[in-house]
């Protein structure tokens, strides 16, 4: 059976790291995409299927050359796993530079774009044609946290991406969905071991998940023939304080 094929966007810390790492280990071809090569280097550790594709999802020059070495390379794309993003500081909106509003957005919003433009281009017309699009929302694409303007609006954005691609795609055999994900133990997120701002405007720390277990989410939905979509899926620390938010 050929081999199955994979770009991971932001994977050279954090879910992107822990979920390459995971499609490495079953055997897939694996394209590392971030801004740091050391840090895909790092994340591929020399595993068999890795490849290095340095990039800036926030610049489309780098964007259309960094996919286009993958299909060069690999002859296909199979599955994006859009992942990369940004975020600020629990801060309120008058207090928001906006300098920052536009750098969560242009990874958040832009280069969510940009990567999906490329996969679905590729998807669209390589043969056999189709593929699948995984995009990393949040639970806060449901509920925000106090003071997260800038990244929820963001993450609203990335689930009207993911409902249209999921449209747009059909004709194509391409499919599209979501992983919602709520407090994935990476370094992002030790603050709420510690504790971090809630609706009552108190303090407090909040259950974690392993990583490990955001990986295995992701690769269920990668590993799905096309007949079959998880539309949006909700990975979560059981404990954390997601329903009832609000």
């Amino acid at each position: 059976m050929a081999q199955h094929s994979i770009i991971i966007t932001g994977a050279g810390s954090g879910i992107g790291r822990a979920t390459a790492q995971e499609f490495l280990a079953q055997g897939w071809r694996v394209g590392l995409v971030g801004r740091r090569r050391a840090a895909l280097e790092e994340t591929a550790q020399d595993a068999d299927g890795a490849l290095i594709l340095p990039c800036d999802v926030t610049d489309p020059n780098q964007v259309t050359a960094s996919f286009g070495q993958a299909a060069e390379t690999w002859g296909r794309l199979d599955v994006l796993f859009n992942n990369a993003g940004n975020a600020l500081k629990s801060t309120m909106i008058d207090e928001i530079a906006v300098e920052d509003w536009l750098a969560v957005n242009a990874v958040n919003i832009t280069g969510m774009f940009l990567c999906a433009r490329a996969a679905f281009g590729q998807m669209r017309h390589q043969t056999p044609q189709g593929g699948r699009i995984i995009n990393n929302g949040s639970v806060s694409a449901h509920v925000p946290r106090p003071g997260s303007v800038p990244y929820t609006m963001s993450k609203h954005a990335v689930t009207g991406l993911t409902r249209t691609l999921s449209l747009d795609g059909r004709a194509f055999n391409i499919a599209c969905g979501q992983i919602d994900i709520g407090n994935a133990l990476t370094d992002m997120v030790v603050p709420m071991t510690q504790g971090v701002p809630q609706p009552d405007g108190s303090m407090r720390a909040e259950a974690v998940m392993d990583v490990a277990d955001v990986a295995r989410s992701v690769l269920h939905m990668a590993s799905l023939p096309l007949s079959a979509n998880v539309q949006f899926m909700t990975v979560m620390a059981s404990a954390m304080p997601f329903i009832g938010r609000g």
